[in-house]
């Protein structure tokens, strides 16, 4: 018996990948953010986001009929998340129809704040309602689709959350950190290796067989796969530093240009018996590296081959 060729599917994916990013292009961003407020954190937020492309792309072939690919996407990301919820016992809520006054959902305190509070305050339900109706315009009829409800459900839903938020009092902005977190020495001696371009160095503090991922772009589990793949031509020459990003510490790859430093790539790492074990990059990930260069305060680089996300 022959074996599979698994390169002719690898090719194939990677050429159904490519148009399906081109054909979402336009609300890839919105999507981003969606899932972000959904699950109250960018973190989470941007797993959720991963786990819909998968998700999405993979199950396009179950659909027997013409697809609306952002009421598509956006009801993926919404059922992963309530399917998430549902594992971890969390209430989901019950969406109930009610006479409920019209409220207007007025910007008298800062809009991402009381977006970033749904997730504390409401149940998963109704904070997928909200977002849906309120913030990225679906009709009542297609966020009832998408939630499972009705869409007398979903006007009283709105209306109640509206009520609710106008009480509260938000903070009117954040400060910003690009404060350098303590590192573990071996993530340091890592920092210091990629700084000096040295490539060896960098390999010698990696475990035999790491999860190397570069976040919807490869996976590589071992340093054979790394010296041939993602690293064949070396280390990119850029200068990296240590950050705190969203209450996480991080490392952020910085590319010198004419208008000063940009955000490169944004990396974590996770140590296990002096070695790392883990790797995870965000360097294929434009939603999430142009969100972390508003809180970090650095530009994105936006044209790095095989990248150029100008214009798109």
């Amino acid at each position: 018996m022959s074996k599979p060729k698994t390169n002719t599917l690898y090719e194939k994916s990677i050429e159904l990948r490519q148009r399906f990013d081109e054909e979402i292009r336009n609300f890839s961003d919105g999507l981003w953010n969606y899932c972000r407020y959904l699950t109250g954190s960018p973190w989470d937020g941007e797993d959720l986001y991963q786990e819909t492309m998968l998700k999405a792309l993979g199950g396009l072939y179950t659909r027997w009929h013409p697809v609306n690919l952002k009421s598509y996407l956006y009801r993926t990301a919404t059922n992963a998340w309530i399917d998430y919820c549902r594992r971890e016992k969390r209430n989901l809520g019950v969406l109930v129809e009610a006479e409920e006054p019209t409220e207007e959902f007025v910007d008298t305190h800062n809009i991402e704040e009381a977006l970033e509070k749904l997730y504390e305050l409401f149940t998963p339900r109704q904070t997928a309602v909200f977002l849906l109706m309120e913030v990225f315009q679906f009709k009542a009829e297609e966020v009832a689709n998408i939630v499972k409800t009705t869409p007398g459900a979903v006007y009283a839903a709105t209306n109640r959350m509206k009520k609710k938020l106008k009480k509260i009092e938000f903070e009117t902005h954040k400060p910003q950190s690009k404060d350098s977190p303590q590192k573990s020495k071996i993530i340091q001696a890592y920092l210091n290796a990629f700084n000096r371009g040295d490539l060896e160095g960098m390999l010698s503090l990696i475990s035999d067989y790491p999860h190397y991922e570069a976040s919807l772009g490869f996976v590589e589990v071992n340093k054979e796969e790394m010296r041939n793949g993602s690293l064949m031509y070396g280390l990119p020459g850029h200068r990296a530093i240590e950050c705190m990003l969203w209450g996480k510490a991080v490392i952020v790859v910085l590319a010198d240009s004419d208008q000063g430093p940009l955000i490169h790539d944004i990396q974590y790492q996770e140590v296990e018996n002096n070695k790392i074990v883990y790797h995870r990059s965000f360097f294929f990930r434009k939603e999430f590296i142009l969100a972390a260069s508003k809180e970090l305060g650095y530009a994105a680089q936006l044209n790095k081959p095989p990248l150029n996300w100008v214009d798109k």
